[in-house]
Order: structure tokens, then C-alpha cells, then sequence
């Protein structure tokens, strides 16, 4: 998809890079999105230093509230994504920032029952979302999706999502070209600082 968007317009959502999809040996582990923390970690700051808003989502699982959720993923039925555990905190090397938002949902999507919409509402001029983030065919596509519906322009960073293995990743860029744009990490940088792109 073809569009432009300007800086002022746009808001950066992280999702999920937290210390259990994240860390080596983590129960979900993506282990490219470790590799992807350098590129995440200048995106995040060229944004806070173009006042561009940061927010973050972490994913939690609840065994009462996500039955099918478990299904697919039964290795997590006794542990891991757990709300107040180290391992749904964000990266150190992401962390957020003072009153920068963390958005914790229950669903793939980070507008399914959240306040992320009503956040951005609330911002008034934001038109625009860049995904970054994991897992790629998971939150970071039905995020993106559910951003589509609701008429935000979407950015889709190409190398700073991260999926399991190169053909599930290539599948899901493929998909976002019907939902938003498609865009290296570079280019977006550069966008950025140009002020529009």
C-alpha cells in the first residue's frame, strides 16, 4: 500500500519485546528478536527525541480468560507470561521510559479489549502507527490489522519484527502489503528525521 505520513502524526508501537519472547532459553523465545534490539533500541530513540510517542504492549497469559490461547500454546498452561513475573517485564535494553505507556493485553491484538485506542484518540493528530516488535504473524499482524480497521495508516517494519522461522515472516509482509506499508528500518529512520515519508 502507498500512502505518506508525516512525524507529527505518527505514534511507534513495541510490541511484546519482552524477557519471555526475548531471552535465550525464555519460554516463547523468537530468537530473532534478541537480534533485532539494536535497530528496535534506535528506533525508540530517534522517536523520544523527535517527540514522537512510544508505546510499549506485553503480552500475558491467564489460564481463566485465554482457554484457546492455550491450545495452541499448552507449554505455557502451567507457566510463563504471567502478569507480575520478570518474564512479561519489557527487555532492559527497551525499557520503557518515565510515562511512556505499557499496554497489557490478553489477546494478540493490542487493540482487543485495551486502552490503546482511546490512548491514541486521546492524542488527537495520530494517524499513523510503526509496528515493530514480536511475533510477527501473531501480535504484530493482528495489531496491525486491527489498525487498518480503524483507519491508522500502518507502517510495517520489515526487520525489526521478528517470527520463528524466515517463511512465516515473508508470509505475513506479504499480507501487509493489503494493510499498510511495508518499510526497512533505515527508511523509517530516515522518514523520521526527514519529518514525513
Amino acid at each position: 500500500m502507498n500512502f505518506t505520513f508525516t512525524r507529527d502524526k505518527t505514534a511507534l508501537l513495541v510490541i511484546d519485546m519482552q524477557n519471555d519472547f526475548v531471552r535465550a532459553g525464555a519460554i516463547m523465545e523468537v530468537p530473532q528478536a534478541k537480534e533485532q534490539l539494536p535497530d528496535i533500541a534506535r528506533l525508540i530513540a530517534t522517536c523520544r527525541r523527535l517527540d514522537v510517542p512510544v508505546i510499549y504492549t506485553v503480552h500475558e497469559t491467564d489460564p481463566a480468560c485465554c482457554p484457546l490461547e492455550l491450545l495452541a500454546f499448552p507449554h505455557l498452561k502451567d507457566a510463563g507470561m504471567r502478569r507480575g513475573t520478570e518474564g512479561v517485564e519489557v527487555v532492559a535494553k527497551l525499557a520503557p521510559a518515565p510515562g511512556e505507556t505499557v499496554i497489557h493485553k490478553h489477546r494478540f491484538s493490542a487493540f482487543y479489549q485495551t486502552e490503546l485506542e482511546l490512548i491514541l484518540r486521546s492524542m488527537g493528530a495520530v494517524d499513523t502507527l510503526i509496528i515493530c516488535g514480536t511475533v510477527t504473524n501473531i501480535c504484530c499482524e493482528a495489531t496491525a490489522r486491527d489498525a487498518f480497521y480503524r483507519d491508522y495508516k500502518v507502517i510495517f517494519g520489515d526487520d525489526i519484527c521478528s517470527a520463528l522461522t524466515p517463511e512465516i515472516h515473508s508470509a505475513t509482509l506479504a499480507n501487509m502489503e493489503i494493510f499498510g506499508r511495508v518499510m526497512n528500518c533505515e527508511d523509517i529512520l530516515a522518514a523520521l528525521e526527514q519529518g514525513q515519508g
